[in-house]
């Protein structure tokens, strides 16, 4: 067979790669790049085997197998490229990454962590860094939330896939009751199959709980107050049908006692019916004209009485106008009542009270109407000033009873005025006496 000269082949190469340019621009350029490329040096490697087969340089099956090795080669970089691309899209449409997803986290107003399946952040919302600053993002959670309950929780759920609800006590500038529910959260990964991520919800009870004490002491107390005449009246009967039988100034005696007893416990169960009735209408703002001016008449002539006892005079301060406010007039006799009994009994020393009604404008440029009880007593002191509207909270517990207090009156009043849109103003200044100042908006047909 005739061997072709170099010269021929070296034409044949040149005219091949010409051919591969010219034919290249318009017959592989909407190919991608490695692939055109690999098309473009398959085109010349099998014009040059082809060449070599027909001047007989290379046998045809040989020029066939080499041709099938070198489409092998060109190929390969491309697949890998290829892969590479897919690999890349696959990650970057992984659900669990999606914006959307760090968007719904951050709008959620509890503390939220989405984690992975070993426990690394994925994302956190505001709330969750504010609540564990030591969180990060591609770290472990179990680093930087060391409570023993939220770890074993964590890892319970990791391991069985299953939900898990664990209530702690936050250690922090404010001690808080947080409740964890660790949810696990299945997702498609990026080849069909389905992997769990963790969402970690905490919720506060910081207010549930303290409900629930504020409940629980309002029970005892109110079980301790009615126990107390109870027992009273229990020995006193139990005295007056044994020893004191026929002895007419024992009996006497007791029977005052018992009858004082009796009187405490019915006002303590009244002040109670009370205030379970203001809780239940807290919600609806009464809507009755209500003009306080005789109102306060009435209560003052009602503890003329107390006041004669106590030795105190009651001066009043009133306008002539009416002082319209919407109201309900039982609550409002029964927080007049309150007020006004409350300087009589525990600022007696000071020997007058004054009841002052005003209309003032407030700071909103509202004007108010308020009701300002001052006496002239020893007064109460800073510390409990703030608690003084508590449920059965007492300054002096011993003097209290002996008033006959039940500890719900200001506590009603807190209710009253509630309700009715106001506030209660308490000045006090030891061995100066107080001021209790009750503020009502006033009605709007009134202005």
């Amino acid at each position: 067979m005739a061997t072709p000269a170099p010269d021929d082949v070296t034409a044949a190469q040149q005219i091949a790669a010409q051919l591969a340019q010219r034919d290249g621009l318009s017959l592989f350029s909407f190919w991608p790049d490695r692939l055109r490329h690999s098309a473009l040096i398959l085109l010349v490697a099998g014009l040059v085997l082809a060449a070599l087969a027909v001047f007989g340089e290379l046998p045809a099956a040989r020029a066939v197998a080499a041709f099938v090795c070198i489409v092998c080669a060109a190929l390969v970089p491309w697949r890998l490229h290829n892969s590479d691309i897919i690999t890349s899209e696959a990650l970057a449409s992984d659900p669990v990454q999606a914006p959307a997803v760090s968007a719904i986290l951050t709008g959620l107003p509890d503390p939220t962590v989405l984690l992975d399946r070993a426990g690394r952040v994925i994302h956190l919302n505001p709330a969750a860094a504010q609540l564990a600053p030591a969180l990060r993002t591609n770290e472990p959670a179990q680093f930087a939330l060391r409570s023993p309950e939220i770890v074993t929780a964590l890892r319970e759920a990791i391991a069985t896939a299953e939900p898990r609800r664990v209530t702690f006590l936050d250690h922090g500038p404010v001690d808080r009751w947080m409740e964890l529910i660790v949810t696990p959260v299945a997702v498609p990964t990026a080849f069909g199959g389905r992997d769990y991520c963790m969402l970690m919800t905490f919720h506060d009870q910081t207010p549930l709980r303290r409900v629930e004490e504020m409940r629980a002491d309002f029970v005892a107390n109110a079980s301790h107050e009615l126990r107390t005449p109870l027992a009273a009246l229990s020995g006193f009967i139990d005295t007056l049908q044994g020893p004191a039988r026929d002895d007419p100034k024992a009996r006497e005696r007791f029977l005052g006692i018992m009858h004082a007893q009796a009187t405490r416990m019915a006002r303590l169960i009244d002040d109670l019916l009370s205030l379970s009735r203001v809780e239940l209408s807290a919600h609806v703002r009464p809507s009755t004209q209500i003009d306080l001016l005789p109102l306060i008449r009435q209560v003052v002539d009602g503890l003329e009485v107390l006041a004669t006892e106590r030795q105190v005079k009651i001066e009043t301060e009133l306008p002539e106008q009416p002082a319209i406010v919407a109201g309900d007039r039982e609550e409002l006799l029964r927080l007049l009542e309150n007020l006004i009994e409350n300087a009589l009994k525990y600022g007696a020393s000071g020997g007058r009270v004054i009841v002052t009604l005003a209309t003032v404008a407030a700071a909103d440029a509202v004007p108010e109407i308020q009701v300002r009880v001052r006496d002239f007593g020893p007064g109460i002191a800073p510390e409990h000033l703030p608690r003084l509207t508590e449920r059965f909270y007492r300054v002096d517990v011993g003097d209290s009873r002996a008033q006959g207090g039940t500890g719900l009156g200001l506590a009603l009043v807190k209710h009253i005025l509630n309700r009715h849109g106001g506030r209660l103003l308490i000045e006090s200044v030891p061995q100066h006496g107080a001021t209790f100042t009750a503020a009502f908006p006033q009605a709007k047909s009134a202005t």
